[in-house]
């Protein structure tokens, strides 16, 4: 994930507040008489067709919208030397840490630019060979790999690609040694794992086609895992969990590293699970529950020699490791292992021993333990950062982990088990100087007094003088920590003088379950607080002010960027909402949408749910006659995930809205889905588009002079 260093500066420009300024027309979009009765309130929803993804209308909607948008970007003079300099910092090889598998390490690795990712294996010391290109799954380079198993004897491969960006997977499987994909093709697989038993066959998780709406937005309920014999037709497969008897929302499964126990965890949300195993040595073995109801979070770890350790948050709010005897596994018989601290805790293994690595105040530390509970060593980091990996198989004698921060690009190390010794394995060959850049982990208050952190990240010399531009980015839901992480689009933005700004916001995991739950369901207005607060605080420390002051957020941040310009839109200059969940009343009846519920309530729950949702729903607070912010709404039409009427129905709000010359845009991205897979050079042009509406709508330009 080497080229000359040409200078480019943000200059200053009296005049170009009035060429940013939107002269043309938005495309007229028609209004419906839809009106909704929710515990006795009369809800409009003009633009309830838009919610027909696939209608003729629709389709001509978008189309005319994105021309909008399209000639509004066209217009800006240093666009196209914003996607030059990204391009060129982009063009240098990215690797991911290597994995055995059946007497090979397999890495990916990108060249550059290319679309996606390509899968070389290694024997020894032999030339690496190029295993599996998923650039050649389309001309476009839109069809990505999504997932990737290897049997235990390193035998077999399956994986599943996604076409267009959609949650709907096609399940390939090829012969490792000769490369030929079987006949074993599986579709319609969503939100699955792969868990292969032995050679013989594989489970994997997947819904029935959605009978109402079209199968990217209709609503899908009940996961069901199934059982896959190879050389068997897939009508023919096993139901093994789910279905009518145990109707759940999210099915998952794995098999155990030592190959005796399938490990199902099935939850009707997107948080607190069910856990059951089935001893696969036993013909016939019943599936056993570990722990029923979805109060809590586990998962089983690892087995050995009849012993399953398992990482679970019950009554340990930042989780803890516990272990006990597969014949006694309920929670009356857990021991505690790794015991909980004052930071969360998530847990990895690899060469036999337990890799316990927790997030403090966001950045990472990671403690190695052996299978006894005995704490071995505090594993050596470069500095204060996000380091992720640290797994493997049991018979493994070193392992890899990635280190990464807001300065630090993304370097693999590798790591010796037996002695500690870190040594790098792979570092990216930028054109960059981190000496140069700086980041600064700063606390402030929120509006009820608690105390958020942020990392603020700029070049050095940078002078809080309130006149430099700042995204400030944020997310805040599902218990998600945003940790510090290196980007190249973000480089090109802070190395011309931007800065960049992170606050953790409740409803992250940064510290736990007890910061998730302070924002969720009627607790969802402190995200918005938090981050609102975290703009107050960076115009009053003069970082910036609210003339050079942009914010962004995807998915349930693209919620978080609606609600605070639609509460607070004077203190923006302009806004990124990207795939938002912006219609509040109705997002739980499309696709997977019912499983967020644990997070944001829903508005068949009661009257006060309604009521509160309601009065923050981005579609449903747009005021007409308001002056918003320079606002680039953004989608995809193949998002089955947060799927694109939440994004056009608050667009068309916004447009029928905005009382000044201000542009609300939104685009449209055709073949691509949430996000995950997206090809590189659709990523460069979205990431060179964005900086350019933020500097043009500032009155900012970007030259290359020197």
């Amino acid at each position: 994930m080497k080229h000359s260093i040409f200078i480019l500066m943000i200059t200053m420009s009296i005049t170009t507040f009035a060429q940013n300024a939107f002269t043309g027309k938005y495309p007229e979009t028609k209004t419906v008489d839809q009106t909704d009765d929710f515990f006795g309130t009369k809800v409009s929803d003009p633009y309830r067709w838009l919610e027909h993804d696939t209608a003729d209308d629709t389709k001509d909607w978008v189309k005319r919208e994105n021309e909008v948008t399209n000639a509004y970007l066209a217009q800006i003079p240093f666009r196209s030397a914003i996607k030059e300099r990204l391009t060129a910092l982009w063009n240098y090889e990215k690797y991911s840490a290597p994995f055995k598998e059946g007497g090979y390490t397999y890495f990916f690795k990108n060249n550059g630019l290319q679309n996606q990712s390509v899968l070389y294996r290694q024997k020894d010391n032999e030339a690496a060979e190029l295993f599996l290109d998923p650039n050649k799954f389309s001309a476009d380079g839109t069809t990505s790999l999504t997932g990737l198993e290897f049997t235990k004897d390193g035998s077999l491969a399956a994986y599943t690609i996604s076409e267009g960006g959609s949650d709907w997977n096609k399940l390939l499987i090829t012969d490792a040694a000769t490369k030929k994909i079987l006949d074993d093709t599986l579709r319609d697989v969503k939100f699955s794992g792969i868990a292969w038993k032995q050679n013989e066959g594989f489970y994997y998780s997947s819904y029935d086609k959605p009978k109402e709406g079209s199968q990217l937005s209709g609503k899908t309920d009940h996961h069901k895992l199934f059982y896959h014999k190879l050389g068997t037709p897939q009508s023919e497969d096993k139901l093994i969990f789910g279905g009518e008897a145990t109707p759940r929302r999210y099915i998952g499964a794995y098999v155990t590293e030592d190959q005796q126990y399938l490990v199902i965890s099935a939850a009707n949300s997107t948080y607190g699970n069910e856990l059951y195993i089935q001893d696969l040595t036993k013909p016939g073995a019943a599936i056993v529950p570990l722990v029923t109801g979805f109060e809590t979070v586990q998962n089983v770890v690892y087995s050995n020699n009849g012993k399953l350790y398992i990482a679970t948050n019950k009554n340990a709010p930042n989780s803890r490791l516990v272990i006990t005897d597969a014949a006694t596994p309920t929670p009356e018989y857990w021991k505690d292992l790794i015991p909980e601290t004052q930071f969360p805790l998530d847990v990895s293994t690899c060469g036999g021993k337990l890799f316990a690595q927790y997030i403090q105040d966001a950045v990472s530390e990671v403690i190695q333990y052996d299978l006894n509970g005995v704490k071995e060593r505090i594993v050596h980091l470069p500095g204060p950062g996000t380091a992720g990996g640290f797994s493997g198989k049991r018979e493994e004698r070193e392992t890899y982990f990635t280190f990464t921060s807001y300065v630090y690009p993304p370097t693999i190390f590798k790591y010796d088990i037996a002695g500690g010794n870190t040594t790098v394995y792979k570092k990216p060959a930028i054109n960059y100087n981190p000496d140069a850049y700086e980041s600064r982990q700063v606390f402030y208050h929120s509006k009820d007094g608690t105390k958020i952190p942020m990392i603020i990240t700029f070049k050095k010399g940078m002078q809080q003088n309130s006149r430099n531009p700042l995204m400030l980015y944020g997310y805040g839901g599902f218990g998600i920590s945003l940790t510090p992480s290196f980007s190249i689009s973000n480089l090109v933005f802070i190395e011309n003088g931007g800065i960049y700004a992170v606050p953790n916001l409740r409803g992250g995991g940064e510290y736990g379950d007890a910061w998730h739950n302070a924002g969720i369901k009627t607790k969802k207005q402190n995200v918005f607080d938090d981050f609102i607060a975290a703009a107050e605080y960076l115009i009053r420390e003069k970082y910036t002010s609210k003339e050079y002051l942009a914010i962004s957020g995807g998915s349930n941040g693209g919620l978080l960027i609606g609600a605070c310009m639609t509460q607070r839109p004077d203190l923006y200059k302009v806004c990124f909402p990207a795939v938002g969940v912006m219609d509040m009343l109705r997002y739980h009846k499309f696709t997977a949408g019912a499983g967020w519920a644990y997070d944001y309530g829903t508005a068949d729950d009661n009257k006060e749910m309604f009521e509160y949702l309601y009065k923050y729903s981005p579609v449903h607070a747009v005021k007409k006659g308001t002056c918003y912010p320079a606002t680039l709404v953004t989608t995809a039409d193949h998002d089955d995930r947060v799927v694109p009427a939440h994004s056009f129905k608050f667009a068309a709000s916004l447009q029928a809205a905005q009382s000044c010359n201000k542009p609300v845009l939104i685009s449209i991205e055709t073949r691509a889905g949430h996000g995950a897979g997206k090809p590189t050079s659709m990523v460069i042009s979205e990431q060179a588009d964005k900086w350019a509406f933020l500097l043009w709508n500032m009155g900012l330009s970007y030259n290359t002079s020197k």
